[in-house]
């Protein structure tokens, strides 16, 4: 395959990574005359029928268009995404330095200043992650590079999370894609993911890092996965006296079986370390590849790069006070701004739409839906409509966060006019409910769900939301709870559509996982 040309435009050179979806090339931008790294994957690869390979293309290209917002220093860049042939292609930048488990391999044991700083790192990653909100799924030190100057970059943002959202309905394997060795006890048990699934992955990394091992191994992956569900971890001062007590107590935390006696998200895991990080101008080993180098000396150039002796120390002055600026006035000698054309806008946004361009579309729905308020009145028909379809594109985009305020205030006004039965009614707070689920509010989603069934059963949307509820309820560690309802589901959905409906087979694979973890099948 060296020299194949990707998309008329990405020469492959050397392959660097290979694995079951796919293989990670080397390669050479023709257009732009630079190196970049090509990931390719196989939709093949994934038994099933065709039209579950031509989902995962569609939710591949749109899970890198959301990944590609994410912007933050630790996260590789995406340059492109697509398909090429029967390969889906995703093209990153390239990026020099070393693999964290080789770094491990290298300098064991691995100091623990390096190991706190590698994860403080990692935190500022996910809390700009989970702001968006993209779940990693598989974090591990082969996605986690460390640069010369000892920063560190997240690999593999949105391609884990293409692969596992649907996995049951994709891979017919009833079992999560990801690796076991880092795999939540929730994603092992196929439930809903969130925030709180990657710090569980942050506590194995960290522990793998001070102690040399993850704290749950075996020559499974099943006896593994059933390890992280029913055995505490070591603590790694057993094996590194030397560990400060409290970077105990957090790894601990980090690994807790219930989601909700983890830390609350990566901000409150970065507050915990902040006081084990060195400070600036902490003496350190002068070789590259040293993760505490961007705390004692941020922004120093890359030690292979550097030149010239640092500048001496000049002490810092007070900065003149500014004058206050003051308010911008229009020119009376120019014309008025014009007014915004909202059929327009809307005509163009559905041309968006239908070129794909969401992004797009959602930037400007959300731009005329103030002028179209003040036209027509914040209640009036055009304005519900408006505020319907950019709540609807959010979500296409995978704004959820923006969505869900948008969602409720549709779900509020359509109750105060028809009641809380009303189908539009209840298909926003549907919708809201989805969007909790993916910011990773699983006890808020499971909520919202568990008050929106009554109006639902029987029927197929009652199926789709006990299913969720299931989910979640696997998320928040009551698997014997969620073990009865989805086993309960499987009865009714085989009783009314045979054993061959599409939701009767996930349920049993559910179920199968649950009972291969060593829990009741009912």
């Amino acid at each position: 395959m060296n020299g194949r040309v990707i998309a008329g435009r990405y020469e492959l050179a050397t392959l660097i990574g290979q694995g079951g979806m796919g293989q990670v090339w080397t390669a050479y931008d023709g257009r732009l005359d630079r190196r970049v790294a090509v990931k390719l994957l196989q939709p093949a690869a994934l038994s099933g029928p065709a039209t579950a390979a031509d989902e995962l293309r569609r939710r591949f290209v749109r899970e890198c268009r959301v990944t590609a917002r994410v912007d933050h220093p630790g996260l590789v860049t995406v340059h492109d995404a697509g398909s090429d042939g029967d390969d889906l292609y995703l093209v990153m930048q390239y990026v020099q330095g070393a693999d964290l488990a080789d770094h491990l391999a290298e300098n064991e044991p691995y100091p623990w200043p390096w190991a706190v700083s590698v994860a403080a790192q990692l935190c500022a990653v996910l809390a700009a992650v989970h702001a968006v909100p993209i779940v990693h799924r598989d974090l591990k030190p082969g996605n986690v590079m460390i640069r010369p100057d000892g920063t560190v970059t997240v690999l593999d943002l949105g391609v884990a999370s293409v692969l596992d959202s649907e996995t049951t309905r994709l891979t017919h394997t009833g079992s999560p894609i990801g690796t076991p060795a880092y795999m939540a006890p929730e994603q092992a048990m196929g439930g809903a993911v969130g925030p709180y699934t990657d710090l569980y992955a942050l506590g194995v990394l960290l522990h793998e890092l001070l102690s040399g091992t993850v704290p749950f191994a075996g020559s499974t992956a099943l006896g593994v996965l059933h390890r992280h569900l029913y055995e505490a971890p070591d603590p790694v001062r057993r094996i590194r006296p030397e560990v400060p007590e409290v970077l105990e107590a957090l790894v601990l935390r980090l690994l807790a079986k219930d989601p909700q006696d983890r830390p609350s998200g990566a901000q409150e895991v970065y507050e915990r370390l902040l006081p084990l990080l060195p400070g600036h101008g902490a003496p350190g080993p002068s070789a590259p590849l040293d993760p505490t180098r961007p705390f004692r000396r941020p922004h120093a150039p890359w030690p292979e790069r550097s030149t010239t002796p640092p500048p001496p120390a000049v002490p810092p002055q007070a900065p003149a006070p500014l004058a206050p600026t003051p308010a911008p006035t229009r020119d009376p000698r120019l014309p008025a701004p014009a007014k915004p054309d909202v059929a327009a806008a809307v005509d163009e946004a559905k041309r968006l739409l239908g070129e794909g361009a969401i992004t797009r579309a959602v930037d400007i729905l959300g731009g005329i839906l103030p002028a179209a308020a003040a036209e027509h009145g914040e209640h009036s028909p055009v304005v519900g409509i408006l505020r319907k379809q950019y709540a609807s594109t959010l979500m296409d985009d995978g704004q959820y966060r923006r969505a869900l305020p948008e969602l409720r205030r549709l779900a509020a006004d359509r109750e105060a006019v028809a009641g809380p039965a009303d189908p539009q009614a209840l298909r926003f707070r549907y919708d809201a409910a989805l969007c909790l689920e993916q910011l990773g509010e699983a006890g808020a989603a499971l909520a919202e769900y568990r008050a929106l069934l009554p109006y639902h059963e029987p029927g197929e949307r009652a199926y789709d939301i006990r299913y969720r509820i299931g989910l979640l309820l696997l998320a928040t560690g009551d698997h014997a709870a969620a073990a009865a309802d989805l086993g309960a589901l499987l009865y009714e959905v085989e009783r009314a559509h045979g054993p061959y409906h599409p939701l009767a087979a996930e349920l049993r694979r559910a179920l199968d996982r649950r009972r291969q973890m060593g829990g009741p099948y009912r």
